[in-house]
């Protein structure tokens, strides 16, 4: 397998001026840390300017950063990550078909666990069930990770809703703190669709191979970034809190968040997932029709079970629902 990506000398000089605030850095001071030449540091900022980002520089006192661009590559997330795994190797693209199929072919390359794919772009985005995913460039999050967890392909699912327990809290805690999950892995915000997770696995008879886990957020949309058939239906952290949010420092929240209950559950199983999936549940506690291939379910979400699959009471009994869409009929 590939070894995982280090830090280049541009993105050092770039996290330790962005670790310096609004204080000026001297080039000594950068030269000395770094083991660069003088030289070698004003080259580095220049090259970073030439990217967009806004460095003042002034005799005896240094540089200071003023500006970062509104992008998403390594350069802007990788300095705010908190990880061990998820996110140290990202490739960046302005514009993909689609971020899971980067990301599998990535994968069947031997890409290491926790590498991860973002777009600024998604031509082809896709949902659950093969449905579209609306991806206007630089407004929002389009991400996939490649994880390779010790896990039998039967609990494969459980990622599913780690992932969505994960996505829910970093929405939380961005300051939407309505945001709940909708089975088995939409994240809603005022009853309309804010993040959605999608799976795809490789696996053999007893072990997964791959899982790529990916996950569209809609941060900076506004409404009329939406097609018109979604606008009733879609919403974004811009619509719900009032104001942008900074997408990398978002996105490395959302790595960060993932990280941790990826960690989590590797050393205590799906117990603590499962727990958290329930306390943000919109599903729970309501009356549902699940579209279970051409037939339709009604009946109360009661729970999900071990395994994540949804638990509703009908009127003929308890019915387990491993795969289906589901729409809420009436609150709580």
């Amino acid at each position: 397998m590939p070894e995982p990506a280090r830090p280049g000398s541009e993105e050092l000089v770039l996290a330790f001026l962005a670790e310096a605030g609004d204080e000026f850095v001297s080039g000594e001071a950068i030269s000395d840390k770094l083991g660069l030449s003088r030289a070698a540091v004003w080259k580095h900022v220049n090259a970073l300017r030439s990217q967009g980002y806004r460095i003042e520089a002034v005799p005896a006192r240094g540089y200071r950063l003023l500006e970062i661009p509104d992008r998403l590559g390594e350069l802007e997330v990788r300095p705010l990550l908190n990880t061990h795994d998820v996110g140290q190797a990202l490739h960046w693209y302005e514009e993909v078909g689609s971020t899971n199929d980067v990301a599998k072919e990535l994968a069947d390359e031997g890409a290491l666990h926790g590498e991860v794919v973002i777009a600024e772009r998604q031509s082809a985005g896709r949902g659950r069930r093969g449905r579209s995913w609306s991806s206007p460039p630089r407004k929002n999050l389009y991400l996939s990770v490649v994880l390779r967890p010790d896990l039998p392909p039967a609990r494969a699912p459980e990622v599913t809703l780690l992932a969505a327990v994960a996505v829910c809290q970093a929405v939380r805690r961005a300051g939407v703190a309505s945001a709940a999950i909708k089975w088995p892995n939409d994240v809603l915000a005022s009853g309309r669709k804010l993040a959605g997770v999608l799976t795809e696995m490789a696996a053999e008879v007893e072990r997964v191979q791959w899982l790529v886990v990916g996950i569209g957020v809609n941060v900076n949309a506004a409404a009329d970034d939406f097609p018109d058939e979604l606008r009733e239906l879609a919403t974004s952290l811009l619509i719900e809190r009032g104001d942008p949010v900074p997408r990398a420092l978002f996105a490395a929240a959302l790595l960060t968040a993932l990280e941790e209950w990826l960690d989590r559950h590797a050393a205590e199983g799906f117990a603590p997932v499962r727990a958290a999936w329930r306390e943000m549940s919109d599903t729970l506690g309501r009356e549902v029709r699940v579209r279970v291939g051409s037939a339709d379910l009604v009946g109360l979400a009661e729970d999900v079970d071990e395994t994540g699959a949804l638990l509703v009471r009908t009127a003929s009994g308890l019915e387990r629902v491993v795969a289906g869409d589901v729409e809420m009929l009436r609150g709580r």
